[in-house]
């Protein structure tokens, strides 16, 4: 896995503070993407161990509310299994804190992935430039959904997703 960036004490993608892990790689290229330099799998640098201590040093901390995967997409081929891996890592060290995954996929199709058992909040769906709205509440457009990862496999047989939040804040 490759990824960009690592942005910490980030307020805009996820609820709380957040650290957030941008990586490489996407296969939906979404007109108007707000990070098309995180396309390419093989831009960017190696995730290696530096990398993740520094991840795990900020998670440390008690004021950031959890870790936030982003890119790129997290669930290209290339990073699916590593992240799938580091979830469950970060869910095994840090169980306090939350881990919200943006996809271009959609709910219905990821729903029974191993991954989805060590996120808390997924926000699905590709952007889409004509549905874009800058009020919307940790989404760029509003074909996406923010979806309570835990309460949506708690009901049912998990595929009928239950949002987390509605689109604007109170």
């Amino acid at each position: 896995m490759r990824y960009h960036n690592i942005t910490k004490d980030d307020m805009l993608n996820g609820d709380g503070l957040r650290v957030v892990l941008w990586v490489a790689g996407c296969l939906h290229c979404c007109e108007g993407c707000h990070n098309p330099v995180t396309w390419d799998p093989n831009g960017g640098l190696p995730f290696d161990r530096p990398a993740k201590e520094e991840l795990f040093e900020q998670l440390r901390k008690p004021y950031i509310s959890g870790v936030t995967f982003s890119g790129g997409d997290p669930l290209h081929p290339a990073n699916r299994l590593e992240i799938r891996e580091l979830a469950e890592e970060i869910k095994e060290n840090f169980p306090r804190k939350t881990v919200w995954l943006y996809t271009g996929e959609l709910w219905e199709e990821i729903c029974t992935d191993p991954l989805m058992r060590c996120v808390d909040v997924v926000v699905d769906g590709e952007f889409c430039q004509d549905l874009k709205d800058n009020r919307l509440l940790w989404k760029g457009s509003a074909n996406q959904r923010v979806i309570d990862v835990k309460k949506t496999l708690a009901e049912g047989d998990g595929r009928i997703p239950v949002l987390y939040c509605g689109d604007y804040e109170n």
